[in-house]
C-alpha cells in the first residue's frame, strides 16, 4: 500500500476527489483516506506544517497500515536562481537546515544517526512521471497557471531543505545557501518525514512544486499558487506515477 502525503489541504482535496475512498481513521486530529487511486491501493494523508507535524503524521500512518512507501508531495519556495515559479524538484537528499547540536554534534547532524542528510530511493519511475506530466502539462490546466507566467515547467533533482521557517527573505536564503550551497529549495516538512521513513526502513520520496522565490514576495504567491496550482501539480504526476 502506498503512502500519500500532501503538504497542503489544496492538494490533498484534488486527490481524494479522484480517488474511491473506502475508509476514513481520524487519529491525532488528523485524517487518513484509504482507497483506490488510479488502481492502486493508497492511503492519502495531510501532513500539517512544520516538521514535528510531519514526523507525527508518518509515524502514524506508519502503525496503522501496511505501507510499502511513501510519495511526499508539496510546493517550496526556490534558493537556486535558476528555478522560476511553476517548475519541479524531485529530492535526492533532504536536510534539516535548523539543526544544531554543537559543540557535542556537527552541525546538520542527527543526534545519534551520525548523518546529515536523509537519501531517498529516486526512482526511474517517478521521473518518467514527471516527464509525461511537463509533455501534457497544458491537458491539466484552463489558464491558472499564466496567473504566475508558468509557460513550459521544469524539472531539476537535487537537495531540498527542511525546517520550521517560512523562508521569505532575501537574507535568509543567503544564509541558507552559505549552509548548503547545492540545495534547490526550501520546506518545512520533507526532511523530518525521511528521517522517520529511515529509521522505519521505509522507501521514500519527495516531490516540490515551487511557489515562489522564497523571497519579500513569497507571502503574496504562496496562497495563490497554491489554491489555483498545487492541486492540480499532484494529480496529474500521481496519475502518471501510479499507471506505471
Amino acid at each position: 500500500m502506498i503512502g500519500i502525503i500532501s503538504a497542503m489541504p489544496e492538494e490533498m482535496q484534488s486527490i481524494l476527489e479522484a480517488m474511491q475512498v473506502e475508509d476514513t481513521l481520524v487519529r491525532g486530529k488528523r485524517k487518513y483516506h484509504k482507497g483506490i487511486l488510479y488502481d492502486k491501493e493508497v492511503v492519502v494523508v495531510f501532513s500539517r506544517w512544520g516538521k514535528v507535524a510531519a514526523a507525527t503524521t508518518v509515524t502514524q500512518l506508519f502503525n496503522l497500515f501496511n505501507i510499502s512507501e511513501i510519495l511526499f508531495s508539496g510546493v517550496a519556495g526556490a534558493l537556486d536562481m535558476r528555478l522560476e515559479i511553476g517548475d519541479i524538484v524531485i529530492g535526492t537528499a533532504l536536510i534539516q537546515h535548523d539543526m544544531n547540536a554543537s559543540p557535542l554534534y556537527p552541525i546538520l547532524e542527527i543526534p545519534l544517526l551520525n548523518k546529515t542528510r536523509f537519501e531517498t530511493t529516486h526512482s526511474r519511475n517517478l521521473e518518467n512521471a514527471l516527464s509525461q506530466f511537463v509533455s501534457n502539462y497544458d491537458s491539466f490546466f484552463n489558464n491558472e497557471p499564466e496567473k504566475f507566467g508558468i509557460k513550459s515547467p521544469k524539472i531539476y533533482s537535487g537537495v531540498i531543505l527542511s525546517g520550521d521557517l517560512f523562508v521569505n527573505a532575501s537574507s535568509q536564503i543567503e544564509h541558507l545557501l552559505q549552509k548548503v550551497p547545492e540545495a534547490l529549495c526550501t520546506e518545512m516538512e520533507g526532511a523530518a518525514v525521511a528521517q522517520v521513513c529511515y529509521e522505519y526502513n521505509i522507501p521514500f520520496q519527495i516531490v516540490r512544486i515551487i511557489s515562489d522565490k522564497a523571497d519579500d514576495n513569497s507571502h503574496i504567491d504562496f496562497p495563490l499558487f497554491a489554491g489555483e496550482v498545487a492541486g492540480k501539480y499532484a494529480l496529474g504526476i500521481l496519475q502518471y506515477y501510479l499507471k506505471k
